[in-house]
């Protein structure tokens, strides 16, 4: 489908292995040895990862150790890194600097939505893309994607030079109404447009699963709850490569074990993950993938992710080991209740979570 790409697994490093607040880059270069080894060999970074510190990284410990042609590099074009048309190229430029490379195989449009569309139109981020295209300092031009299959839509259409589209999918969020990965999926493939998957496991959600979801998968044997995740997204029709936010060596074992050589869910797997499904719709948890996004600007340095976390927690176990984390959260960052309403989180959101309204809940809840 692409030149150079093997298999249909990649690593995507918003997650890494981390040490004193640091890129642990001895563990990475490990986890890259071991990923190279097993016959694959596509990365995927974006400047604000682990801010700044993910395509340094991948720097040091990818593209100084390995040559040119043995990697796919995707990077991305992020709203918050240009303001006028003027800062496009350069910016792009200051990437293939950084990274240590002299072109991207892939390069996309970050985090596209009604939103955020407007503003890479208004600067022609897609046209002056395209030219860095044209000039061979980019192999494939693509978006990622977190909006409504109406927005996709309207993007492919207004852009058929688009060759890849990158979305959200896993089991949970498939025909969840605000996410709509079947939907999304479906223009994807009306429009003839490979996809790749991210957040097959929704920022570790459907790994650490509830009690309550857990015997479903156990019945099946001793596979990793990971695993069910993954092979669910990779075997959906249109599904060239999914991502998996690898942070050690055990989690890239597991998932090379059973992405190496491939297969996809069987009935009796498929029951199980609408099993579990089931379950993790009926628990009323905030459905967060700690990408981190909301917190950037976040007047009030509210950690909202992790805020969110033990509310989950406090939801799944009712103990009080949430209590105790959410004292921990807050010792540095804002508490909840010290929300002040501006709304950046919620326009940076990849999931739509009405952030502001949660928060309420996590302050009644936390802050009595």
């Amino acid at each position: 489908m692409f030149d150079n790409v093997h298999k249909n697994f990649g690593f995507g490093c918003m997650r890494l292995p981390m040490k004193d607040n640091d890129v642990d880059y001895e563990e990475f270069n490990k986890m890259i040895d071991v990923f190279m080894a097993n016959g694959f060999n596509y990365f995927d970074t974006a400047h604000g990862y682990i801010q700044g510190k993910s395509e340094i990284a991948l720097r040091d410990c990818l593209v100084s150790r390995y040559p040119r042609d043995q990697y796919i590099f995707t990077n991305k074009l992020t709203n918050f890194c240009f303001k006028t048309e003027a800062d496009v190229r350069p910016f792009f430029e200051s990437q293939l600097k950084i990274c240590g490379v002299k072109y991207f195989d892939f390069y996309l449009m970050h985090s596209q939505g009604k939103e955020n569309y407007v503003h890479f139109k208004r600067c022609r981020a897609y046209e002056q893309t395209l030219e860095l295209k044209a000039e061979g300092k980019i192999r494939h031009f693509g978006i990622s994607f977190h909006d409504t299959a109406e927005v996709l839509e309207q993007i492919l259409i207004e852009y058929p030079q688009i060759e890849v589209v990158q979305i959200q999918l896993n089991y949970v969020d498939y025909d969840d109404p605000a996410i709509q990965s079947r939907k999304c999926l479906e223009v994807c493939r009306k429009y003839n447009k490979p996809v790749i998957v991210m957040e097959p496991v929704k920022g570790g959600n459907l790994v650490k699963l509830p009690e309550e979801a857990k015997k479903y998968f156990e019945k099946l044997g001793n596979a990793s709850a990971a695993s069910y995740a993954i092979r669910f997204a990779a075997g959906c029709e249109g599904v060239f490569m999914v991502l998996s936010g690898m942070s050690d060596l055990k989690q890239m074992n597991d998932n090379i074990s059973y992405m190496k050589n491939f297969k996809p869910l069987n009935d009796k797997e498929m029951e199980a993950v609408q099993n579990v499904c089931n379950v993790f719709k009926s628990m009323n948890l905030i459905h967060c993938t700690a990408c981190r996004y909301c917190t950037d600007g976040c007047p009030k340095k509210i950690s909202i992710p992790d805020l969110f976390a033990c509310m989950n927690t406090k939801n799944i176990y009712h103990d009080w080991n949430a209590d105790y984390y959410y004292d921990i959260h807050t010792n540095k960052g804002g508490k909840a209740s010290d929300c002040i309403k501006c709304g950046k989180c919620e326009k940076s959101c990849p999931q739509h979570l009405p952030i502001r309204d949660l928060l309420k809940k996590v302050a009644k809840e936390f802050e009595r």
